[in-house]
C-alpha cells in the first residue's frame, strides 16, 4: 500500500528520511485508541449515509479482527507502516479489500491522532488514579499501626519539635491526594472530542459530532477545529502533573534514605527493595528509593522537553507535534512504576520506634518552654528571647535543658516556677498540639478518619 499522502509525489523517499519521519516505533501503543476511534467514525459515517450498512459491517468486522491481532500479539508491523494509523489502515485493506479506503472519508490524521492520544491518556489517568489510591491506603495502614510512635520532627534538616511518626506518614498522603485531585481535574480537559475537525477547517460532511462524542465517551466537543488539531495543552498538563508527582516521591525517598542510614536508624528497607555492593559485603543500599529520587528528574525533564517543542509552533498541526508521544509515554510509564514501587517500600519497611525515641532531646521542647511563659502572661517575643537565654545557659554548662535548676531559670525570668518541670514531657508536648491538622492523637485520628473517607 502506498503512502496515504503519496499522490502528488514522484520517486521514493530517502531511506534516512523514512526512518526520521516514521513514528510507528513508539506510537504503536495507540493501537487500541486508534481502533476505537475508527469504529466510532464508521458508525458516524453510516448515520449520515456515507457508508452503507454492509460496508460498515465489513469495516467493523475488519477492525475487530485487527483488535484481536493486537491483543494476541499477532499483528505484524511492516516496513511501510509510517505510524499506527497507517499500519491499521494497511491491515484493514488486507482483510476487507478496497472498502477500507472509505474509512478515511472526512477524517485527517491530524484529528485522528489528537483523538487517539486523548482516548489513551483518559484510560491511563483512570489507572494511575487507582494506583495512587492504593498507595494512600498503604500509607494509612502504616499510620494506623504506629500511632504511638514519637519521633523528632525536622525543619532545615534540624531537630525542631516532637511529632508522631504517623503524622509524618500522613503528610505524604495529602500530597498524593492533591495529585489525585489534579488528575481528576485535568481529565475533564482531556475528555474533549477533536474528531470531526479534519486537517484544520472541519470535515465537509455533516457528521453529528455530539453523537460521535457520546459514542466515544467524551464529555465535550471541541469548539474550534484549528485549535483542536494542534492542542497539546492536555499533554503538557499530564507532564506537569508527572513532574509534581516526581517531586513528592523524591522528597519521600530522601526522607527514607536519610532515616535508613546508620546515623538515623529510624527505618530499614526490606531486602526486596534494596541492593548490595559489588565490593563491600556489609552494604545494604536503598536503591529503590534512590531510583525514585533520580527518576523525578526524568519526569521534570519530560515536561521541559515538550514545552520547548511547543513554544515556536505556528497555528494548527505541525509535524513537531509528533514529539509529544515519547515524553508522554515515558512520564506515564515512569509515574506508574514509581507509585507501585513506593507502595511496596512503605508496606514492607521496618519502623524502629526505639531509635526514634532515643533521638528525642530536650531542645525539641524549647518552644513548649516559651509557650509555658506565654501562658503566664509573657508576650511571645519576650518569651522567645528568654528561652533563647535558657538554651545558651544549657550549652555553656554542657547540660540538658531539663537539668537547669529552678534558681538559674528564675534568674532569667521570675515567671518560671516549680511547675515548669511539666514541660519536659514529649507525650504532653504532642498532646498540646491537638488542633485540627495537628500531631495530637485525637487530631490525628480525625485526620485518619477523613483520609479513609477519601480512599474508600
Amino acid at each position: 500500500m502506498g503512502k496515504l499522502w503519496g499522490g502528488r509525489f514522484e520517486g521514493e523517499m530517502d531511506p534516512l528520511m523514512e526512518k526520521f519521519n516514521n513514528s510507528i516505533s513508539f506510537d504503536w501503543r495507540l493501537w487500541k485508541a486508534d481502533i476505537q476511534g475508527s469504529e466510532a467514525w464508521v458508525r458516524a459515517l453510516t448515520r449520515i449515509g456515507l457508508l452503507s450498512p454492509p460496508d460498515a459491517e465489513r469495516l467493523l468486522d475488519g477492525l475487530a479482527r485487527i483488535r484481536k491481532e493486537w491483543e494476541s500479539g499477532e499483528f505484524e508491523i511492516k516496513p511501510g507502516d509510517e505510524d499506527i494509523h497507517t499500519a491499521n489502515e494497511r491491515r484493514l485493506k488486507e482483510l476487507v479489500g478496497e472498502v477500507a479506503g472509505k474509512l478515511h472519508t472526512g477524517r485527517s490524521r491530524n484529528d485522528q491522532v489528537a483523538t487517539d492520544v486523548r482516548l489513551f491518556v483518559r484510560e491511563e489517568i483512570d489507572e494511575i488514579e487507582e494506583l495512587l489510591r492504593e498507595l494512600q491506603k498503604r500509607a494509612l495502614d502504616v499510620a494506623e499501626e504506629n500511632l504511638e510512635v514519637i519521633m523528632p520532627g525536622y525543619t532545615h534538616l534540624q531537630r525542631a519539635q516532637p511529632v508522631r511518626f504517623s503524622h509524618w506518614m500522613m503528610s505524604y498522603f495529602w500530597k498524593w491526594q492533591r495529585d489525585r485531585d489534579r488528575l481528576r481535574d485535568l481529565r475533564r480537559r482531556v475528555n474533549v472530542l477533536p474528531l470531526g475537525s479534519g486537517a484544520l477547517a472541519g470535515t465537509s460532511f455533516p457528521v453529528d459530532r455530539d453523537s460521535l462524542a457520546s459514542d466515544l465517551g467524551f464529555e465535550e466537543v471541541s469548539q474550534n477545529s484549528m485549535d483542536a488539531v494542534s492542542d497539546r495543552d492536555f499533554v503538557l498538563e499530564i507532564l506537569s502533573w508527572g513532574a509534581i508527582l516526581g517531586i513528592h516521591m523524591s522528597r519521600l525517598a530522601e526522607d527514607l534514605i536519610l532515616w535508613s542510614s546508620a546515623e538515623f536508624g529510624f527505618v530499614s528497607m526490606a531486602d526486596a527493595y534494596s541492593t548490595g555492593s559489588s565490593l563491600m559485603p556489609q552494604k545494604k543500599n536503598p536503591d529503590a528509593l534512590e531510583l525514585i529520587r533520580g527518576k523525578s528528574g526524568r519526569l521534570a525533564g519530560n515536561l521541559l522537553r515538550l514545552m520547548m517543542v511547543m513554544k515556536g509552533i505556528p497555528s494548527t498541526y505541525d509535524k513537531d507535534l509528533q514529539e509529544d508521544k515519547e515524553p508522554l509515554f515515558d512520564t506515564l510509564d515512569t509515574a506508574k512504576m514509581i507509585v507501585k514501587v513506593a507502595g511496596g517500600i512503605i508496606s514492607t519497611m521496618s519502623i524502629h520506634a526505639e531509635r526514634m525515641k532515643a533521638a528525642l532531646s530536650d531542645d525539641l521542647l524549647a518552644t513548649d518552654l516559651a509557650d509555658y511563659l506565654v501562658r503566664r502572661g509573657v508576650p511571645f517575643r519576650d518569651a522567645h528571647e528568654l528561652v533563647g537565654r535558657v538554651v545558651r545557659l544549657a550549652e555553656a554548662k554542657g547540660i540538658r535543658l531539663s537539668e537547669i535548676g529552678i534558681e538559674d531559670l528564675r534568674a532569667i525570668s521570675e515567671e518560671f516556677h516549680e511547675d515548669v518541670r511539666s514541660v519536659w514531657d514529649f507525650e504532653s508536648s504532642i498532646e498540646r498540639r491537638n488542633v485540627r491538622g495537628g500531631t495530637g492523637l485525637d487530631a490525628l485520628k480525625e485526620q485518619l478518619k477523613e483520609a479513609k473517607r477519601l480512599v474508600e
